[in-house]
């Protein structure tokens, strides 16, 4: 008799045209974060086409959805991500994400009744910066679950995820607009104040941790080349290894921004764009049923050394971690030299490696499903009988 395994194995054929589909025509249509109308949409039928009761908009947020076969206790999660880069399209291949979470749900539900599963895939927008996972996170949508897990393209096959903790802020600078030539003493210059908060932030680099990042850009320098800038704008996103040590850090780029403003006269505004994202925790018994799997399905994880950098990126799967057992692996796409969000990358993922990290990801991630409702032991602790790995 056949195992629940080989049974999801065998309907991967079937379901290969519509996952590659939904991968090729997400990436043709990138939708940036809080905009992915169509991208939800299109996942979200996908998903009620393999009989899921779908929920748009779930949790208030128009571009969320949740998708659930209900059929048995240990409720597993399957993250799906569609936002895409300004001006990069899919250069972090979120379009194939999202077709691997239908994927390992499409194999999963006709499944779930025997493995005592219930099947929930959550349509979570806006991980570029937006911070959708911590909102649903916060509106409750996680408070059921388990445990949760997602797969993400890069240049290589990573299982453990090691991001960056990480602050996005809006930076503002007001100033007061003059003639530069005629009236220039009259004037307060905001792009002046990011140059000194950026000279600043360059000289602080040099007294900061190894496992920190500082990085921006400025989004708005002025409107005319003969009238000084009376407002600036920026981005600014501020890394360290966990919640602590980002608090701390982000305290001292502040100041560097403050600088700019005191030297100039100008009125500095920080805005948050999201909560932070937190370091991720993984799961260690749900990584080694994934390692398993993977592995038998002829995938290869490189030593850590040379994989080290491109686990580093920050994600708000970090947090949803922090409160729910959680895996976050990454598949790889044969991409090198080019990497993460470049549009090099983009092109490569919607091409024959790309299409493999979607049947691979879903599959691998079925697979883990049922063994982890397979293992008492594992069932006991993730519904509360037991310790955390």
């Amino acid at each position: 008799m056949s195992t629940l395994k080989d049974r999801a194995a065998a309907r991967l054929p079937g379901l290969s045209p519509l996952l590659l589909g939904l991968s090729h025509r997400l990436h043709a249509h990138p939708e940036t974060a809080w905009e992915e109308h169509r991208a939800a949409r299109w996942t979200g039928e996908a998903l009620e086409g393999l009989g899921f009761t779908v929920e748009p908009g779930y949790c208030a947020l128009p571009t969320a959805f949740r998708a659930r076969v209900v059929n048995g206790p240990l409720n597993v999660a399957i993250c799906a991500e569609y936002d895409a880069l300004p001006g990069l399209g899919h250069a972090c291949g979120h379009n194939i994400i999202a077709a691997a979470a239908v994927g390992a749900a499409g194999l999963l539900a006709p499944l779930a009744d025997e493995a005592g599963l219930t099947v929930t895939v959550l349509g979570t927008p806006a991980e570029e910066g937006g911070g959708g996972k911590i909102l649903l996170l916060d509106r409750g949508a996680f408070d059921d679950v388990h445990a949760a897990m997602m797969i993400h393209p890069g240049p290589l096959d990573v299982a453990r995820a090691e991001p960056f903790a990480v602050a996005h802020n809006k930076i503002r600078y007001h100033g007061r607009a003059t003639h530069a030539a005629a009236y220039p003493e009259r004037g307060r210059n905001a792009a002046d104040a990011f140059t000194v908060a950026q000279t600043a932030i360059g000289l602080l680099r040099q007294h900061l941790d190894a496992g920190t990042r500082v990085h921006g850009i400025v989004t708005r320098g002025g409107e005319a080349p003969n009238a000084v800038p009376e407002l600036t704008e920026g981005r600014w996103y501020v890394r360290a290894g966990n919640l602590d040590e980002l608090t701390e850090l982000e305290t001292r780029v502040n100041r560097c921004f403050e600088a700019g403003a005191l030297a100039t006269g100008c009125r500095l505004e920080i805005e948050p764009e999201s909560p932070p994202y937190a370091d991720f925790v993984t799961d260690e018994d749900l990584l080694a049923l994934y390692l398993g799997n993977a592995t038998a399905l002829g995938r290869e994880f490189p030593e850590p050394s040379e994989a080290s950098r491109m686990n580093r990126a920050s994600t708000d799967m970090g947090n949803v971690s922090h409160r729910v057992p959680a895996i976050h692996p990454y598949l790889g796409i044969d991409s090198l030299p080019a990497v993460n969000h470049q549009k090099e990358f983009a092109a490569h993922c919607a091409g024959p490696a790309a299409d493999r990290a979607v049947l691979d990801g879903a599959l691998a991630m079925a697979w883990t499903c049922l063994d982890l409702a397979a293992r008492d032991d594992l069932r006991t602790r993730l519904l509360g009988g037991g310790e955390a790995a």
